[in-house]
């Protein structure tokens, strides 16, 4: 697999998806309406005669094989993209390989990533299926898109607790060596009356911070499930967010 090949020293994948079997079927609607064209062509085509209606028959008869042609290799083409197309979130980045002769890929890393948009209708949450959108810090540009992935909302999930996790790791150091400071202060000297005390507080104060962090992380997965299904507008979800991000 792909994905698998292309893994760094010290990656892990967290979670797979591949495109859904619907695929193939979404994105070949205008190949099918093609090789219906060449039906009807071949239906309209006057038999073979000499002059004038011979040309136009020729004509017709070259269209049809035309239009058949293109519509099948469409086809074709769209289901080698549904069996060779890989998604994947490890513990760095995001994969995405898709294509067999011209393999298109994305590797973006979560520490980029900026938002996760959801798009789940009707039809993909029966079948499982939906498509996501990636934002990344370098603005449209950096924006990828996953469609018609099976697992969305685990795969998105995924992707937001990997987030939460990078986010707590960069918060870590600097509650360890507090504001404005560019080492760990000096360690002091316990005495026996005040250490269980101490530990006591440390041990409270890291328990506090770890629910906190969970109930974020629980909280943001909420608003963009309210987002994706237009409960809240955009700016709501981002100005909630931010306010989120600052409590931590």
């Amino acid at each position: 697999m792909a994905a698998i090949d292309n893994l760094i020293p010290g990656e892990s994948i967290v979670v797979e998806s591949k495109k859904h079997w619907i695929a193939p079927v979404r994105d070949s609607v205008l190949a099918a309406l093609l090789i219906v064209g060449a039906f009807v062509v071949g239906w309209i085509s006057p038999s073979k005669e000499g002059g004038l209606v011979g040309v136009v028959s020729n004509v017709l008869d070259l269209l049809r094989i035309g239009l058949f042609a293109v519509g099948v290799g469409w086809i074709i083409y769209n289901v080698i993209l549904w069996r060779t197309a890989e998604f994947a979130v490890t513990n760095l980045r995001v994969l995405r390989y898709e294509g067999l002769v011209q393999r298109r890929t994305s590797e973006t890393l979560l520490t980029s990533v900026t938002d996760v948009r959801l798009n789940v209708g009707v039809l993909g949450k029966a079948l499982g299926y939906g498509d996501l959108r990636i934002f990344s810090a370098s603005g449209a540009a950096g924006e990828d898109e996953f469609k018609t992935i099976t697992g969305p909302t685990e795969f998105r999930n995924a992707m937001m607790a990997r987030k939460m996790q990078e986010v707590q790791a960069a918060q870590a150091p600097q509650a360890q060596t507090g504001p404005g400071t560019g080492s760990a202060p000096a360690p002091v000297a316990a005495t026996p009356t005040a250490s269980p005390a101490a530990a006591a507080q440390a041990a409270a104060a890291t328990a506090t911070t770890a629910t906190a962090q969970a109930g974020a992380a629980e909280a943001l997965q909420q608003l963009a499930d309210l987002r994706d299904r237009g409960l809240i507008t955009t700016e709501e979800y981002e100005a909630k967010k931010a306010d989120i991000l600052q409590r931590l």
